[in-house]
C-alpha cells in the first residue's frame, strides 16, 4: 500500500516547464504562482520539481543555479561565472548606439554611398565623431572616394548592420515615409547611452550571483 504521506518524484515533464517558467520570469516566482497557472498541479508538486531542478543545477557542470529569494525563486548564474558574465553585459552596453549616431546610420543606410559633408548637409551638424563610432562598431565601412572636388570618402553599411537590426537585406529597410518610425525604433531597441543604461546593467545584474557569496 502507497504511504500517502510520501511525495511522488516529479515528472520530466513538470520539472522542464518549471524551468522554463523561472527562466522567462522577469521577477523570481511563487511556486503556488506556478501551481495556480498549471491548474492540475499542486503547490507540493512545484516545489519537488523545484528541488530536483536545483539539485541537477548543482550537480551538473552547467553555469546556472536555481536561487531563493524571499520565499520565491529564479535561474541565477554561479558565483564562479559571475565575473565573465559581468563582462559580457559591460562590453554589450559598449556597443550601444547614441541618439547621434543612430540618426547618422539612419541617414547612411538609406541615401548611401555617403560623403562626411552630405551627412552633415542633412543632420545640421558635424557628423565626424558618429561616423568615427559606427565605424569602431563597423556598422559602416568605406566604399571609397566620391569624384568630386576633395576626393571625399564614401560611406556605406556593413553586413553587421544587418545582422544587428535583424535585416535580410537593405530592401528591407523601411520605406521612407517610415523613416521617423525607424529610428524611433531603432532608437527604443538600442537604448542610446543615457541613464538608463546603467539601470540596465543593474536589472542583469540581479541575476550574476556574487563572487564573494
Amino acid at each position: 500500500m502507497t504511504d500517502p504521506s510520501v511525495q511522488a518524484e516529479p515528472s520530466a515533464a513538470l520539472i522542464a516547464a518549471v524551468e522554463a517558467v523561472l527562466f522567462a520570469a522577469a521577477e523570481p516566482v511563487a511556486p503556488k504562482e506556478i501551481a495556480a497557472a498549471f491548474g492540475e498541479t499542486t503547490e507540493q508538486d512545484v516545489i519537488a520539481a523545484i528541488e530536483a531542478l536545483s539539485q541537477r543545477y548543482a550537480d551538473g557542470p552547467g553555469g546556472l543555479v536555481v536561487e531563493q529569494v524571499a520565499g520565491a525563486f529564479r535561474l541565477a548564474t554561479k558565483p564562479e561565472v559571475g565575473g565573465l558574465v559581468r563582462q559580457f553585459f559591460r562590453h554589450r552596453n559598449r556597443t550601444r548606439l547614441s541618439t547621434a549616431a543612430l540618426e547618422t546610420l539612419a541617414i547612411i543606410a538609406y541615401r548611401q554611398p555617403m560623403t562626411l559633408p552630405e551627412i552633415q548637409a542633412m543632420r545640421g551638424v558635424d557628423p565626424a565623431g558618429a561616423v568615427k563610432n559606427l565605424l569602431e562598431k563597423k556598422m559602416i565601412r568605406i566604399l571609397g572616394r566620391k569624384k568630386v572636388v576633395g576626393n571625399p570618402l564614401l560611406y556605406g553599411t556593413t553586413k553587421q548592420f544587418l545582422v544587428h537590426f535583424g535585416l535580410n537585406r537593405l530592401e528591407d529597410l523601411p520605406s521612407l515615409e517610415e523613416f521617423d518610425q525607424f529610428l524611433g525604433a531603432m532608437s527604443e531597441s538600442q537604448a542610446p547611452n543615457s541613464p538608463v543604461d546603467d539601470a540596465e546593467e543593474t536589472t542583469d545584474d540581479r541575476r550574476i550571483a556574487s563572487e564573494e557569496e
